[in-house]
Order: structure tokens, then C-alpha cells, then sequence
């Protein structure tokens, strides 16, 4: 039986062909549009069985007025786009003012197997030093077996002047493969940046 003495340093550091690569595939950035929309086979996205795993970066998305809420939604088909896919979800939040006066944790928005939009951050303020970014985690989205789980964390500056951070996760309640993801701040427009990734 091996010990400590023996396998202190024998360990190599784990490489790309260990752990999958990362792949950017595809990177939006928006100054006046209400929705960013990755979609399958269109402008160049891949969201299919290329990947297992794949990752939305979503870098400091600034809304055109206070408390939007970056959402997202899902669709299995890439020609009507109706991004209206149920899905269950469960997250929190924590969040603490600039100015030390009140902070806490609590349970987040969520859904039943609703179809809406899932929210990825509590609200964002309009200021120009206000944003939220983050990232969201899809895994194996061509899949027609299983339902497709997903994970996401978000950090945001509140109209109020605080700091968020949002935790969220679920599943959307289909065995059809997921085509297209669509994001939104509810009618706003969006000045942000969102970026795909997928991992080997």
C-alpha cells in the first residue's frame, strides 16, 4: 500500500488532452439589441454533439434602464425559435449594500416546470458603473435520452449601490435535443458582451 513517503511527488499536472479543451466558438456583443441568441448551425454557432459540455460567459451586460434581470430561455427548434422549453429550477443569493448598511442570503426566484425565462441575476442597475457578469454551465444539450441539466453563477451591482451574487440550477424538462439559447434583460436593451465556449 502506497503512502504519503512514496506518492508525494509523483503527480503531473493535469494537460488539455487530460481535461477536454475549451473552444470559443462563437462572441456577441451587443449595444442595442433586447435579445443575443445563439442558435445551432446560424452565424457560425455550434450547440450540438460536437461538444458534451458547453459555456456562456456573460461580461458586464449593462441594461438601458435600473432593475432589468439578465434571463435565458431555450428552444429545440432552430427555425421558429420559440424559446418557451420548461424548465425546473432552484438558486439563492447573497448580497451586501456598498455601504455596509444591510445585507443577507436568501432563496432565489424559481421555477415548477415553468416555460419562462429563467433569471440568472436578482436585477441590474442603469448606471454606467453597473453590470452583471458571469456564466452559464449547459451539459450535453444533443442529447435525446436525458433532460438537460444546467448551472449558472452571476455577480451584479444593484440600483440600490450593492453587490449580488446569484446562484442558479436546474433542468430543462425535455428529451429533445436544445438547439438555441436566446438571453434578455426583460424589454431592455443590452450592452454587454456573451460568449460560447464548448468543452471536448
Amino acid at each position: 500500500m502506497a503512502n504519503y513517503h512514496d506518492i508525494r511527488y509523483n503527480f503531473a499536472i493535469p494537460t488539455e488532452a487530460d481535461v477536454g479543451a475549451i473552444t470559443l466558438i462563437k462572441t456577441i456583443t451587443s449595444t442595442t439589441d433586447t435579445t443575443i441568441s445563439f442558435v445551432n448551425g446560424s452565424s457560425d454557432v455550434v450547440l450540438d454533439n460536437t461538444y458534451r459540455t458547453y459555456i456562456f460567459k456573460f461580461i458586464s451586460c449593462h441594461p438601458s434602464g435600473n432593475g432589468p434581470v439578465l434571463m435565458f430561455n431555450a428552444s429545440d427548434d432552430t427555425s421558429s425559435h420559440s424559446y418557451d422549453l420548461a424548465k425546473t429550477t432552484t438558486g439563492f443569493y447573497a448580497r451586501h449594500d456598498e455601504d455596509g448598511s444591510d445585507g443577507g442570503l436568501t432563496y432565489a426566484n424559481d421555477l415548477h416546470n415553468g416555460t419562462g425565462f429563467a433569471e440568472l441575476n436578482v436585477g441590474t442597475g442603469g448606471d454606467n458603473d453597473q453590470s452583471v457578469s458571469g456564466e452559464l454551465w449547459l451539459f450535453n444539450p444533443s442529447s435525446t435520452t436525458f433532460v438537460k441539466h444546467f448551472m449558472a453563477k452571476s455577480s451584479n451591482n444593484y440600483e440600490t449601490d450593492a453587490s449580488f451574487v446569484q446562484y442558479l440550477s436546474g433542468y430543462i424538462n425535455t428529451t429533445a435535443a436544445v438547439t438555441a439559447i436566446q438571453f434578455k434583460m426583460g424589454d431592455a436593451q443590452t450592452n454587454g458582451t456573451i460568449k460560447l465556449y464548448g468543452i471536448a
